[in-house]
């Protein structure tokens, strides 16, 4: 077959979407004013290691679906000038490089504005006219993958076409908490999928294994997102468009190797940072030592 640009675009994923408009009400009230992408985990937001594991995954492109107040996010990504003034005047290079390193290249990150919050098949419809015809990623700051490779590499290393989704089994009654596969086949960490089932009962679910917040999808999701169909919740299910797809072109779980941490949820975001900073090894001794010191009066005898 002749190598063409179209051949490339059809199979090398450049574009990921982050959609980060939600509202973040289990937080509050620290989400009044500060988006819950930017909660941190240890020393930086969530939506930081995010954007890095795209990055490390080869991807070029970083689309921001956006809502009201999350300017802070578009900042985090932007030049601080007189902050970066102060580090370089005060010697402190290793500091400035750090905010230096989020810097990505002119017009390699844009930013669209969800003005509604319908739902996450909305907020990836709205990015639709920068994907165009290309396989693109879909990352999901709040679900936190602690992993030696990032998750989203190890699904591109992985992909060749059509849909590829990232999946990990959960507590039977934590099923109607997810979009739940109905399994074909498994070979080594790719699942063959037979269906999917967004939040299904305990009872109705046909298998524990659930998509977690990592997606590479084909364009052509744009076009059952279009129908603007209305899913769990009243709001439009990406998993309810992903549906149709299932038999008109490969469609793959990728059992990802890591551990992955609900950061939407308090208790997931303080077990992420405890886990980061137990690995970071200029953190790991004050981290255990502070812990040995909270924890025996912490919990109280049965």
């Amino acid at each position: 077959m002749k190598i063409t640009q179209d051949n490339i675009l059809a199979t090398k994923v450049r574009k990921a979407v982050f959609p980060v408009g939600g509202l973040g009400t289990r937080f509050l009230p620290v989400t009044k004013a500060m988006p819950k992408e930017m909660l941190p985990v240890v020393d930086k937001p969530l939506i930081q290691y995010a954007v890095e594991e795209a990055a490390e995954a080869g991807i070029e492109e970083f689309i921001f679906v956006t809502g009201r107040g999350k300017t802070a996010i578009e900042d985090h990504f932007d030049h601080s000038f007189e902050l970066e003034y102060t580090l370089r005047q005060r010697g402190k290079q290793e500091e400035y490089q750090s905010l230096n390193s989020l810097i990505k290249l002119p017009g390699s990150i844009s930013y669209i504005r969800q003005q509604e919050p319908l739902g996450l098949g909305h907020a990836v419809w709205c990015a639709r006219h920068l994907i165009g015809n290309e396989p693109f990623a879909v990352l999901l700051a709040d679900d936190f993958i602690y992993a030696p490779t990032p998750c989203l590499k190890q699904m591109v290393d992985a992909y060749e076409k059509g849909v590829m989704v990232a999946v990990m089994d959960v507590e039977l009654s934590h099923v109607n908490r997810y979009g739940i596969i109905d399994i074909m086949q498994e070979h080594q960490r790719q699942v063959k999928v037979k269906a999917v089932i967004e939040k299904p009962s305990p009872e109705q679910a046909p298998s524990r294994l659930a998509i977690i917040g990592r997606y590479i999808l084909d364009s052509e999701v744009f076009e059952h997102l279009d129908k603007q169909e209305r899913g769990a919740g009243g709001e439009i299910q990406l998993t309810d468009a992903l549906s149709p797809m299932i038999q008109k072109m490969p469609f793959n779980g990728y059992r990802f190797d890591g551990t992955r941490y609900d950061c939407g949820s308090k208790g997931g975001l303080l077990a992420a940072s405890i886990a980061v900073a137990l690995n970071r090894s200029d953190l790991r001794d004050e981290v255990l030592n502070e812990l040995s010191r909270v924890i025996p009066h912490s919990i109280k005898p049965a």
